[in-house]
Order: structure tokens, then C-alpha cells, then sequence
């Protein structure tokens, strides 16, 4: 029984040490994003063509399908970046030389400055 709980303690400690590992290459490429610029993500995301399908306002939309809001972006920019890259559906992917991460920071730096949806409370007719 004791050599079953020192191989118990290794695994759980090799498990810890894994986790702490992965983190740490997940925080590097969250370091290795450049600071977004809103005024050039603007400008990228209309020159780009993403308002067709996800508004000027990033208030979503219906395509083939219904494309979701964007405005306000919940998706952290690493996550973001890596969505461009292998996106769903009819969504267009974007390799990294087609779009920098500087340019798909900015982006999203663009999306997170957006007002989000006002909440139904304060939309009049819909309160009647």
C-alpha cells in the first residue's frame, strides 16, 4: 500500500507540474500579443469586410446562419487571434500573413472599445 501512495503523490505532483506549464507557454503568447489599437482596428475591420456579416456596430446579424454580436468581445485577444485563425462556418480564417497579430489585436482592441447591447430595461418599447 505505501508504494501505491508514493506513486500517487509523484502523479499528482507531475499533473501540478504539467499545469504549471502549460499556463506558463498560455501566458507567453498572451505576452507576445502586442497592445491593440481601437482607431486601426476600426479601420482594419471595415477595410477587411468583417461589418457584412458582424455590423458596423458589432451588433451581429443574420448570414446563413446567425452571426453573433461582437461588440463588447468577451474572447480574450489570444483567443481571439487563434479564432481568426482556424474560423467556423463561412467565416473567412485569416493566416498571419494575411493578418498580422498587431492588425487582429487591433481588431479587437477595436471590438472591446464597442458599447455593448443595452440591456431590454431600457429599450421603450420594449417595456410597454
Amino acid at each position: 500500500m505505501r508504494i501505491s501512495q508514493s506513486v500517487m503523490r509523484i502523479g499528482t505532483v507531475a499533473v501540478i507540474a504539467a499545469v504549471f506549464a502549460v499556463g506558463g507557454i498560455v501566458t507567453a503568447r498572451a505576452d507576445d500579443l502586442p497592445a491593440g489599437d481601437p482607431v486601426n482596428g476600426k479601420r482594419l475591420y471595415l477595410a477587411d469586410g468583417c461589418f457584412e456579416c458582424h455590423g458596423r456596430a458589432g451588433q451581429g446579424g443574420n448570414f446563413n446562419y446567425p452571426v453573433p454580436a461582437l461588440a463588447q468581445i468577451a474572447l480574450p485577444v489570444e483567443s481571439f487571434v487563434a479564432f481568426l485563425r482556424e474560423a467556423p462556418n463561412d467565416m473567412p480564417s485569416f493566416s498571419e500573413q494575411v493578418l498580422s497579430n498587431k492588425d487582429a489585436a487591433d481588431i479587437h482592441a477595436f471590438l472591446s472599445s464597442l458599447p455593448g447591447p443595452r440591456p431590454a430595461k431600457d429599450i421603450p418599447i420594449l417595456n410597454q
